[in-house]
Order: structure tokens, then sequence, then C-alpha cells
């Protein structure tokens, strides 16, 4: 619980900081939402390589999605992803009902025109750690009711 405030703190800064940042300069907030999930990619491609260093080859993206959804999920977040769905055609659906970095926000309706920017991070860190794994995605996050959200990864055929 101790290491968790910090990873909140950082995270709450750097979405501060971009939109601060873009609001002397750049005013586009498509452009913000890229540079977050450009930094979320970086940092998930670096945190799976630790975490599989010694782990077996993965059998299918069923086995890589599980594998996202319990060790890379509980690495970063504390706890497991709620729900794990696919349609076995390449679109899987994570769920996260208490997503830790939207429980920080009122959860009113308000406030889900702010949730995209808390997300992006976080839909770079998994499309990272997919693109380490060899599996290009389009992951996309959707709030319905805060602070539960669902990432909808698209797994891209090669």
């Amino acid at each position: 619980m101790a290491d968790e405030a910090p990873f909140q703190l950082l995270h709450n800064e750097l979405i501060q900081y971009i939109y601060k940042c873009a609001d002397s300069g750049e005013t586009e907030n498509g452009r913000n939402i890229t540079k977050l999930e450009n930094m979320g990619f970086r940092v998930g491609q670096g945190l799976i390589e630790r975490l599989t260093k010694d782990t077996a080859r993965f059998k299918d993206e069923l086995d890589i999605m599980k594998f996202i959804c319990k060790d890379f999920w509980t690495c970063v977040f504390k706890k497991q992803i709620d729900n794990l769905r696919t349609n076995h055609q390449g679109i899987y659906v994570l769920q996260d009902n208490k997503f830790r970095l939207l429980s920080q926000l009122a959860a009113g309706k308000q406030y889900l025109e702010q949730a995209p920017k808390y997300l992006a991070f976080t839909c770079g860190l998994v499309r990272g750690a997919l693109s380490s794994l060899g599996v290009k995605s389009i992951v996309t996050a959707e709030v319905s009711v805060m602070p539960a959200c669902k990432f909808q990864v698209m797994i891209q055929k090669m």
C-alpha cells in the first residue's frame, strides 16, 4: 500500500504537467492524450521485460492476456483485473470495477469527461506490454460509471 501512493501522485503530476505545458502552447487535447499514451507504452515495454524474464513462452494470445490481467495488472495496480472477456476473434475486454487511477476523482457525470486523460497512460502501458510480447494491438478505454472502466484490446493480425 505504501508504494501505491507515490505511483498515483506521480501519475497525477504527469497529467497536470502535460496539460499545463499544453496551456501555454498546444491546445489540442488529442496530442496530450497521445503523449501520455506514448509514455505508458515505453513504461509497459520495460516493465513486461522485467516481469517475463523468468517465464516460459506463452502458448497463444489468450495466455498472454491472462498474464496481463493477473501478473502484470497486479504488479502495477496491486489487484487483478475483475473480468476478462473475449470473442475469440482478437478482441478482449478487460474490466476493472475499482480502477485505482480513477478512484481519486469524484463519482459524478461531470467528471466523466476528465476520465480519458487518466486512462491514456494505462492504455499505453497495456499496448507497450503486448508489443514487447509480440502482439500488435490497439487499446482503448471506456468509463460509464466511475471508478469502473473497461479496456478494449483489439489484436492486429500481422
